[in-house]
């Protein structure tokens, strides 16, 4: 038995949302009260206690999008890299660091950014991976990693033609075996996907040989029109737009999520609203990439349910809320767009993303509920209740201010130690790992 207490509490329960001076008690990986303070440890008296210290008591992140490969990037500076456009950004850095990264160093960027997930109370990932040079084996060393740091994941492989149909197929099988090595699993914390890049590196081919061993009972993980050339080689090359290809090709559903969606008309927003198939926004990403930005608002607006992921670029699901929350406002001209929608993307509609994959209920501590919480030091320095938490979260915390993060019942950090592993360890390897190899992108350049 574990109880976290002695802090304001922020259920995300619509029931009993805010309480001044709450706790939370798990048992096992599963909370079986919520409630003041004084009555949780009253009727759990034996249980190992976690004070809060008067900060904020939550329930852990979700990141509906993530890309584990790009951990090395970091610092990494590529001889003759100067991109004129997304088409470069792709083939000059992304393209060429998975195209070089062993297994080892994928599971190193797993452990890197699994670490960093935990330390910005991130307990659920679903992951989007890509590393050509050595496809098979790279998502069972990612979830090696999950499973030693004991954080939730859901991952995929990109399946693209870009370099070669034999690479396209082994990358298909990569993702069909892991689907159904994680299907047969029953931790409830691991999950699989159909991984795709996007429409313009996928032949009908390929989409074909996607439909025919797609395992049942999971959907597809992929870009959609992230760039304008998406579109354009769509229209070109097979005379729609790139959701109708999708749903042709029995792409779309309710297991299935859009990443970035930019490059979208209201048609396709219906369709996708109809087939019951889930977004994600990377506001961060889109922007650094200069892409545009995406109709994300009108998505939410028409009931599409849209989520909020990193993209790689960040950890910290603080810093994407913060960057969409102003990035919409611009766009729009409203002072008064995303105030409500982001909030709903990051802890509602995360969680429901989520749940499509996991079974317990997750972001939210409420009885029988997922025991993932995390503290966070915040000391409000103005009245804190249920009608203002998210302003408070919004322009008071970041990521780094989390103290303790619990995922599944076990506590992974307490304050900012990291309970799991050794952490200086892990990070002199990922060095390491790193600079062979960007001697290895460089090599010859």
């Amino acid at each position: 038995m574990l109880i976290i207490g002695n802090g304001r509490m922020i259920t995300r329960d619509a029931a009993n949302p805010f309480i001044e001076n709450g706790a939370v008690a798990m048992d096992g990986n599963t909370i079986v009260m919520v409630g003041e303070l004084e009555a949780v440890r009253a009727a759990y008296p034996d249980a190992e206690f976690i004070d809060a210290k008067g900060g904020v008591i939550m329930p852990a992140y979700i990141n509906t999008h993530e890309h584990i490969y790009s951990a090395f990037a970091r610092g990494l500076s590529i001889k003759g890299y100067n991109p004129q456009g997304f088409l470069d950004i792709l083939d000059g850095q992304w393209w060429t660091i998975d195209r070089h990264l062993t297994l080892e160093q994928t599971k190193l960027s797993a452990y890197a950014t699994y670490i960093d997930s935990i330390k910005n109370g991130v307990t659920t990932v679903f992951d989007h991976h890509a590393s050509f040079g050595q496809i098979t084996g790279s998502l069972f060393a990612i979830e090696e990693a999950a499973k030693d740091l004991g954080i939730r994941t859901c991952l995929c492989y990109e399946i693209s033609d870009r370099d070669g149909m034999e690479k396209s197929k082994e990358s298909v099988m990569e993702n069909v075996n892991f689907i159904k090595h994680a299907l047969a699993d029953d931790s409830d914390m691991v999950a699989g996907m159909m991984g795709m890049h996007a429409s313009f590196t996928i032949s009908d081919e390929t989409m074909a040989l996607c439909n025919e061993l797609k395992p049942e009972g999971v959907g597809y993980h992929i870009h959609v029109a992230e760039g304008i050339y998406d579109l354009h080689q769509c229209l070109k090359e097979h005379s729609k737009r790139i959701v109708d290809r999708l749903y042709d090709w029995n792409i779309l559903g309710s297991k299935t999520l859009l990443g970035h969606c930019i490059y979208i008309n209201e048609h396709e927003m219906d369709l996708i609203k109809d087939t019951d198939t889930m977004v994600v926004h990377n506001p961060e990403s889109n922007m650094g990439n200069a892409c545009g930005c995406p109709p994300t608002m009108a998505l939410v607006h028409k009931g599409v349910l849209t989520g909020l992921g990193t993209d790689g670029y960040t950890h910290d699901m603080t810093e994407s809320w913060k960057v969409a929350n102003i990035l919409h406002k611009h766009h729009l001209c409203d002072p008064n767009a995303a105030w409500g929608e982001v909030p709903k993307m990051l802890f509602e509609n995360n969680a429901k993303i989520a749940n499509r994959y996991f079974k317990k209920e997750l972001g939210v501590l409420k009885k029988d509920a997922a025991a993932d919480v995390i503290v966070v030091d915040y000391d409000p320095l103005t009245p804190m209740h249920a009608d203002n938490v998210n302003g408070h979260l919004l322009f008071g915390t970041t990521g780094a201010m989390v103290q303790t993060t619990v995922c599944n019942g076990k506590v992974l950090m307490k304050d900012r130690e990291v309970l799991v592993c050794d952490e200086a360890k892990v990070m002199a390897d990922c060095r390491q790992a790193a600079k062979e190899l960007a001697d290895d992108i460089n090599a010859g350049k």
